[in-house]
């Protein structure tokens, strides 16, 4: 009995870890979405079609050490992220309060966003069995296509890393101030 104990939770463990079937692959048109921002607008993908790419940092829980990390990796080095021409998010199934708090103590000069009820997450295939977001990156170009999906984020370094993706990917760099 033990030993059949063991097994199922050996095997449910390993299954919370086994990636999901991707909803998403490179080449996708990336699902639309609506959601509130901690900075109180709302965002939508379709508002960014065929003027800016985008990338969703996708993160766990608000709070967390491995989130905490990765947004202040974000806030942090800004300024090399604004050197390309995109719009970037974080974010979570946090409620949108949560979230608020979060940048403010993260200093964040960017919004997160809240998907309170899964369905973007899960629409991107980034939706957890235990009902949190993974911590995945995905890049979509101005035409709304997928570019990169990002599953091996390292909080540390995330500034750097999608900093030098969006090099390898030719986003467009910004236009110095006249």
């Amino acid at each position: 009995m033990l030993e059949r104990m063991r097994r199922f939770f050996l095997g449910l463990a390993l299954a919370s870890l086994a990636a999901p079937a991707s909803a998403l692959v490179v080449g996708d048109l990336a699902p639309d979405f609506e959601l509130p921002g901690s900075d109180g607008k709302v965002y939508r993908l379709a508002d960014f079609r065929g003027k800016q790419a985008v990338v969703i940092a996708w993160f766990p829980k608000a709070y967390t050490r491995g989130c905490t990390i990765e947004c202040r990796s974000l806030a942090e080095n800004g300024h090399l992220i604004h050197q390309f021409d995109v719009a970037y998010f974080m974010a979570s199934v946090d409620p949108l309060d949560s979230n608020r708090g979060f940048a403010v103590e993260t200093g964040a000069d960017f919004p997160l966003l809240s998907d309170e009820d899964k369905s973007v997450a899960k629409a991107y295939g980034v939706l957890h069995p235990l009902g949190y977001a993974r911590r995945h990156t995905i890049y979509i170009g101005k035409d709304g296509r997928v570019l990169k999906i990002d599953t091996n984020v390292r909080p540390e370094t995330s500034a750097e890393d999608m900093v030098k993706a969006l090099a390898e990917l030719g986003i467009e760099r910004r236009q110095p101030d006249s």
